[in-house]
This record gives C-alpha cells, sequence and structure tokens, in this order.
C-alpha cells in the first residue's frame, strides 16, 4: 500500500492538519473549527521529497513521509 520516504518521527499536535507542500516540506496547520478560523501554516521539517508523478504524498501515523499510489481510472463510459 503506502511506502515510506522520508523518515521525520513528526509529534503530532490535536487540532493541527499536516501535509507535504509542492517543495516537499511538511507543514503544520491549525484546522478550522466552527466559527474559529484556520489556516497559518508553517514548516515543521524540511524533507525536500522529490515528487513522482501519480502518487499521493502524506504524513502517516508515525509522523513519516510516505506515498501511495493514486486510484486512477474507474469503469469506462458507455458509448452513446
Amino acid at each position: 500500500m503506502a511506502e515510506k520516504v522520508c523518515d521525520c518521527g513528526i509529534e503530532r499536535k490535536k487540532g493541527y492538519l499536516y501535509y507535504v507542500n509542492k517543495k516537499g516540506d511538511v507543514v503544520e496547520t491549525k484546522m478550522a473549527r466552527g466559527k474559529k478560523k484556520g489556516g497559518g501554516g508553517k514548516v515543521v521539517c524540511k524533507c525536500g521529497v522529490k515528487r513522482e508523478k501519480g502518487y499521493l504524498y502524506f504524513v502517516d501515523k508515525k509522523g513519516n513521509v510516505s506515498k501511495a499510489k493514486m486510484a486512477r481510472g474507474g469503469r469506462k463510459a458507455k458509448k452513446r
């Protein structure tokens, strides 16, 4: 399924969203809850991951950057 790309070991905090940005670094952002605004992301770990086309990059439960093959396609459309 998922393959570990970078060993970061980030400690995740409750109420925060973690993602891999375009430069390949891990960013921490406060999640929006109700009327409270989110945003204000800051770089937590400078990994510099080189992205491959067709893969989804994410921060897993252990705090490492992983990649998974994206599901593409599906059923073919009927001919008219």
